[in-house]
């Protein structure tokens, strides 16, 4: 909306003796500028919404007052705190201060209304998810094959659009991996393994972002890491020099991208500062669910589905471990009869809990994982 105010303003006064004073709005042009602005207007309207929401919460008793899935399992926390009772749903304000500030400081295009467009579908999926938690009080909400049939459907009619538009049709039917410059596949046999891709990084990233919400400000916290790699790329991706001299794809009208991402780094610190160890409020489902879409439809949208399974591995690995537990569980009690366990409790943050590590120990030290894994896949950039 401000850019579109000032080019508006420039026209207008355009031949006017108004013509140098408002010269200086030709800023809004940058990407650059736009960028910081929404990182900006992003915390600082999620830092003064932020206790009004948690009261707002409160009062409609939008809280977890069941015990959480590690409390259940038998996880004793560092001091006497226990998460019943703290609001949850708390990702209808990240949603909304991203929806607000995307729509001020970005230009419309293609990409900013697919991003926005997931991004509600996959919070309206978490939220009925939530819902359904709160108004059972007890962990288990909507079944999960439902919410990943919902998943599947969603992200199948992303494949389908960009592959219907010319403009768009290369970000499923060429397949680029990390590291190499030129498309692995291309032409029919792209179009099979891009569709997949697509669908993947979508379903992969919301579900694996979901299963890392376990403890205060751990995905808010790496999601907020993890977009510092795309806010990099989505920018080198709209870029044509940038992309040209960095080999990698060039993406027309990517680069409003950045402006979304960077509101998304500003949203998501100003909800740590609330859901930072004793958290005030929880993201829930409906904060997981929407972010991990969005990380994969950004990836997705640069030409980039693979760099994301690097960028965020720390998100690959706590979802991995819940498949081999669950895996190797299921195989051990159908030929030993009992299940065996290879990690004491999946998802992985649990299992080092259940080693005596404090909450607020396993955090810190997966942000220092989910940093290098952010550097490594930075490095795709230069070595290709």
């Amino acid at each position: 909306m401000l850019y579109y105010m000032a080019q508006w303003l420039q026209q207008a006064a355009e031949g006017t003796e108004w013509e140098s004073a408002l010269s200086p709005l030709r800023i809004f042009r940058y990407i650059t500028f736009r960028g910081a602005g929404a990182a900006a207007t992003a915390l600082l309207l999620s830092l003064w919404l932020g206790p009004r929401f948690i009261a707002w919460l409160k009062k409609v008793n939008f809280r977890q007052e069941y015990q959480d899935k590690a409390e259940a399992g038998g996880v004793k926390r560092e001091m006497p705190y226990s998460k019943k009772g703290v609001p949850t749903m708390g990702g209808l304000m990240i949603v909304l201060v991203m929806d607000f500030t995307t729509l001020l400081w970005a230009q419309w295009n293609t990409f900013i209304q697919l991003v926005l467009l997931s991004m509600l579908v996959m919070c309206g999926l978490g939220f009925y998810d939530d819902f359904a938690k709160v108004n059972r009080q007890e962990s288990s909400g909507v079944q999960a094959r439902v919410k990943l049939l919902v998943q599947i459907i969603f992200s199948g009619l992303v494949a389908f659009y960009l592959w219907l538009s010319p403009a768009t049709r290369p970000l499923v039917t060429e397949v680029m991996v990390p590291f190499y410059k030129y498309p692995v596949l291309i032409g029919g046999s792209g179009l099979a393994v891009g569709v997949l891709l697509t669908m993947l990084a979508i379903v992969g990233s919301s579900n694996a972002v979901n299963l890392t919400d376990g403890l205060d400000g751990l995905a808010i916290g790496c999601t907020v890491i993890v977009s510092f790699v795309f806010l990099v790329m989505t920018y080198i991706a709209g870029n044509k020099i940038f992309a040209a001299h960095l080999q990698v794809p060039y993406v027309a009208g990517a680069g409003e991208l950045t402006v979304f991402v960077a509101a998304m780094i500003g949203g998501g610190l100003g909800f740590l500062w609330f859901n930072c160890f004793p958290a005030q409020v929880f993201m829930g489902d409906t904060g997981s669910l929407a972010l991990g879409g969005m990380l994969g439809m950004i990836a997705v949208l640069i030409h980039q589905p693979l760099v994301l399974v690097i960028a965020g591995g720390l998100f690959v690995a706590e979802a991995a471990s819940v498949m081999i537990q669950t895996g190797w569980f299921k195989y051990t009690r159908k030929r030993y009869g009992e299940g065996r366990r290879v990690f004491l409790m999946a998802p992985l943050h649990h299992h080092f809990e259940k080693l005596g590590w404090p909450e607020s120990r396993v955090v810190t030290r997966f942000y220092i994982l989910c940093v290098l894994f952010a550097v490594l896949a930075l490095s795709t950039l230069k070595i290709r």
